[in-house]
């Protein structure tokens, strides 16, 4: 005879879930009230199709505006130019390779006319500019000052450093050295390329365009300081130069006629030195070791 399997406790037979089912179907079929404020289940209305409506126009940004409504005013004493250092005002070119109208700067974002090569200052700034460079400097610094800012910014990986290359003492520079000098007190110039066999010319024109003052130079790199009583608030207004203007047409260095003498003078000189024989060759270490 076999005996009934024991049920556990945890198995219910099919018959009690439908039976406790049903229960629980009556019981909410019998407490279910129309005049109820919060039913069980409410049956959502469908929304009607939204009308199609259009966009609202979108404010026009006033910062990207080509031609703003006034043209922006500088107080620096110079002309800008591109380069301040690789160029020299007195060259006046023979020719431009674009309009002189175009200025780099923009349509009537500078109050500055563009020549083609430099946007000229209007007025004379010459009085008072080297006192106020002079109040903002401040008391000249002592040597433990001095060395205290070289051993701060004179590793590779300061992060106030900025690259100065064959372009050399560029325009838009000049906003970049004030820029870190918001945060910093002297800012890490590396220079590179053809301005590093000038290199009193490049500080020349970064202590007169920027009023600080080299603290150090040590062979192509510059530490400049930017002044006890220095204020960023009151920092001079660069504006920017958009685009990189085209370089004009200079007359060339080496004349196809020399001064005095006719083309056919020239031209039978040229040939003679061509032709006679060199007194001495270099090789190319000794090329270098004589330039």
């Amino acid at each position: 005879m076999l005996l009934p399997r024991k049920l556990l406790p945890w198995r219910r037979p099919a018959q009690d879930a439908q039976a406790l089912a049903g229960r629980l179907l009556r019981s909410s079929s019998s407490s279910f009230d129309p005049d109820d404020d919060d039913p069980p289940f409410t049956r959502v209305p469908k929304l009607p199709p939204r009308a199609p409506s259009t966009p609202p126009p979108k404010p026009k940004a006033l910062a990207g505006k080509i031609r703003p409504d006034e043209p922006a005013h500088s107080d620096l004493p110079f002309d800008f130019r591109y380069s301040y250092s690789e160029t020299d005002p007195t060259w006046r070119p023979i020719g431009f390779r674009e309009p002189t109208r175009f200025s780099p700067f923009g349509p009537g974002r500078l109050d500055r006319p563009w020549d083609g090569t430099a946007a000229a200052r209007v007025g004379d700034y010459a009085s008072g500019d080297e006192r106020i460079r002079e109040e903002v400097l401040g008391e000249p610094l002592s040597e433990e000052e001095v060395a205290a800012l070289v051993e701060r910014y004179r590793h590779s990986d300061c992060s106030r450093q900025i690259n100065l290359g064959k372009g050399g003492v560029t325009h838009n520079m000049l906003d970049d050295i004030h820029n870190h000098w918001k945060r910093a007190e002297a800012v890490r110039i590396k220079c590179l390329g053809v301005p590093t066999l000038d290199m009193d010319n490049i500080c020349f024109h970064l202590e007169d365009k920027t009023g600080g003052k080299v603290v150090s130079r040590s062979i192509n790199i510059i530490i400049l300081y930017r002044g006890r009583n220095y204020d960023p608030q009151k920092r001079p207004g660069v504006p920017l130069m958009l685009w990189k203007p085209l370089a004009p047409i200079y007359p060339k260095l080496v004349q196809n006629v020399a001064e005095g003498l006719t083309f056919e003078e020239t031209k039978e000189l040229r040939n003679r030195g061509l032709n006679s024989p060199p007194l001495t060759k270099l090789s190319k270490l000794e090329h270098c070791f004589f330039l």
